[in-house]
């Protein structure tokens, strides 16, 4: 199993979940075994606008407000879901989020 964690700017999040939820692997066939979480958090891309602008007192810097999706899924998807997310989450920037793969060692199913 794998864990993907991607960076995206905020105005692509709901891109990224479509084509995430659109997408073969996504709707694999019998059972499929991802879970999707996303976050609200706030970091370092370059603002796409003045709108993304923010300051924090508490950090002492200038922040972006951007989504942190956790996706865990079989080995077989996570190469499909990593190029979604990359394709989907495309700003035009050079560097427009982060996409970051792990190796899950184990997991419990809650039942």
């Amino acid at each position: 199993m794998k864990e993907i964690k991607a960076y995206v700017h905020r105005n692509r999040v709901a891109d990224v979940i479509a084509a995430l939820k659109n997408s073969p692997a996504w709707n694999s066939h019998p059972s499929p075994q991802h879970n999707l979480t996303l976050y609200i958090v706030q970091g370092s891309l370059v603002p796409l606008d003045d709108a993304e602008r923010r300051y924090s007192i508490d950090l002492g810097d200038e922040v972006v407000s951007e989504y942190k999706l956790e996706l865990h899924c079989d080995d077989a998807h996570a190469d499909e879901f990593v190029k979604v997310i990359a394709d989907s989450a495309r700003t035009g920037q050079t560097i427009a989020g982060w996409i970051y793969i792990m190796d899950v060692q184990q997991t419990q199913v809650i039942q």
